[in-house]
């Protein structure tokens, strides 16, 4: 039997027309941080760091972490866990919010966003100004009450 080289080609050319192009890989909406699997990587990339940088923050002496490393490590901590946050959550709108109307998708990623920048500026906030940043106020959630007498 003679095999033309086209039969030989045909599994590769199909991969490459089943693959998404470059342009597909992400939507023209910057505001859909779920579309694309160049955003499924940079989510899980995320998960895998914020298990690392989290329990690393949290396990170092606070006398090894005063002042510019302890304010460096809490921006880097608040910028993973928004980063997560606003795709994680940008896959919930996605699975849900269409069941109730297609229409709502655009308001709820603008809300979704918001909530995002609020939580961005909100734990940049504590890690740069808090006695002790993010570290000094999750302790102070834990410990009890020192009692006046």
């Amino acid at each position: 039997m003679i095999r033309s080289k086209l039969s030989t080609r045909a599994p590769l050319l199909a991969r490459r027309l089943a693959a998404p192009s470059k342009k597909q890989m992400s939507s023209g909406n910057p505001l859909a941080a779920d579309s694309g699997p160049l955003s499924t990587h940079k989510f899980h990339t995320i998960t895998m760091s914020l298990a690392i940088v989290a329990p690393t923050y949290f396990l170092i002496p606070s006398s090894m972490t005063d002042g510019f490393v302890d304010k460096a490590m809490g921006v880097i901590l608040a910028g993973h866990i928004t980063a997560h946050q606003w795709i994680g959550m940008n896959y919930v709108a996605t699975d849900y919010v269409p069941k109730i109307s297609k229409s709502l998708m655009g308001p709820a990623r603008i809300v979704n966003a918001g909530i995002a920048g609020a939580i961005l500026l909100g734990l940049s906030k504590i890690a740069l100004t808090s006695p002790g940043g993010i570290k000094g106020v999750l302790k102070g959630l834990w410990s009890p009450p020192e009692q006046k007498k």
